[in-house]
């Protein structure tokens, strides 16, 4: 007897649902969230025929958590159905709108059981791969929230303290460079930054970890801190000084986390088989390449073929076409964090690879735009790096560019 289980997710239980092929629904629980929740449920599924010759299938809205890592075990293939698709099956079994736990987990079994060819099992990566998508993630996220209250801080300096984006907006890493947040720090506020003095800044910059030119430097932030500019009242800006610290805490502390997790990533990722191969293609560094690796795994038969990996990364075009309409455009339903990382990785890619630049140009010749050939170039390198990692070969810049290498010959 073929038989699919169901498992509706949820804080603090689970309801379980399993089915028969025919549609008979064969025993449901809820269970809790926790280690006696988990061995009941393993227990269930036993019970009704599961071995680690014969599996049974789990459908389950969720890809993470301590409940999935209970299930994947042996070689049993759980199925991440996404809510939206869920909500679309619940209108077969009726139109009425009711919804229950219960219920849902009856769904998601019957899901399996009519479409389970169309729905694809969770990749069976590496525990090597998973931690390295783990930190790759958590860094971005951390680059992102630096990002996010650098932001804040230049707009809350617009306000009051303009003189102090012009000193360092100008520097490479702008308010989140070291010596910026020491000499903030030191001086929150105009009035502060007046009554600063040469030895103070020097102290300053070398609590940042500056070495080097740091009598130059002290003197050019003290010239660019006394220039004129208009106030706010004193206790308005006494007000702003003391919201400007908080947030240099912030900062600190999202700063700390980026090079972290960076230290994290690098000595995971150069751990990975893949990474010697990934780091063998143009414009692809560490970070890099552990977020592309996050992202795409390293089960290599979770991709059908290259054009499947492009269509996941949202770099392949998406046609829609009804009747006399026929339209060619970018798809905007993809792995978003993927797709940054190639925007970054074909950008990279233009001063390091003269194939990746030829065809780069080439392709705003013919009227793409500035994202258009870029994407693109990555929709390009991405079946390359599919290509380099099935057949365990690193990249080859003149097969992976021969075609604009001859065009750039007959130019020339």
């Amino acid at each position: 007897m073929t038989v699919f289980c169901g498992i509706d997710w949820a804080e603090s239980h689970h309801d379980v649902a399993l089915v028969d092929q025919d549609g008979t629904l064969l025993a449901k629980r809820r269970i809790s969230e926790d280690a006696a929740g988990y061995r009941l449920l393993l227990e269930l599924l036993a019970e009704y025929g599961d071995s680690p010759d014969a599996p049974i299938p789990v459908a389950i809205e969720t890809s993470r958590g301590l409940l999935v890592a209970a299930l994947r075990t042996g070689k049993r293939k759980i199925f991440a159905i996404n809510p939206l698709a869920a909500a679309r099956y619940r209108d077969r079994h009726g139109v009425s709108r009711k919804k229950s736990d219960p219920g849902d987990a009856l769904v998601l079994a019957n899901i399996l059981r009519t479409d389970m060819h169309a729905h694809r099992p969770l990749p069976d990566d590496s525990d090597l791969a998973k931690a390295v998508a783990v930190l790759a993630r958590a860094q971005q996220d951390a680059v992102w929230s630096r990002q996010q209250i650098g932001n804040q801080v230049r707009s809350l300096l617009r306000e009051y303290y303009p003189v102090a984006l012009d000193a360092f907006l100008g520097k490479q890493g702008g308010l989140a460079r070291p010596e910026a947040r020491a000499v903030l720090a030191a001086a929150p506020t105009p009035r502060a930054a007046a009554r600063l003095t040469l030895p103070q800044l020097r102290a300053a910059l070398k609590r940042a970890g500056r070495v080097r030119g740091i009598d130059i430097e002290a003197e050019r932030i003290k010239t660019a801190l006394r220039a004129e500019q208009a106030h706010q009242p004193p206790l308005v800006e006494d007000a702003m000084g003391a919201q400007l610290l908080a947030l240099l805490g912030q900062l600190d502390a999202a700063c700390r986390a980026v090079d972290d997790l960076a230290q994290a990533v690098e000595a995971s990722f150069l751990q990975h088989p893949d990474a010697e191969i990934m780091l063998s293609f143009p414009g692809m560094g560490v970070q890099l390449g552990a977020r592309v690796l996050a992202e795409t795994g390293d089960d290599r038969e979770r991709f059908a073929d290259a054009r499947a990996l492009k269509s996941y990364a949202g770099s392949a075009p998406i046609t829609r076409a009804s009747g006399k309409k026929r339209f060619v455009g970018r798809r905007f339903i993809k792995n978003n964090r993927l797709a940054n990382a190639g925007h970054q990785w074909a950008f990279a890619a233009l001063k390091a690879s003269p194939g990746a630049d030829t065809h780069y140009r080439r392709r705003r010749e013919h009227g793409d735009w500035h994202a258009q050939a870029q994407r693109h170039l990555f929709n390009r390198m991405i079946g390359q790096l599919y290509h380099c990692l099935q057949t365990r070969q690193p990249f080859d810049e003149q097969h992976a560019f021969t075609s604009s290498s001859a065009d750039l010959a007959v130019a020339a």
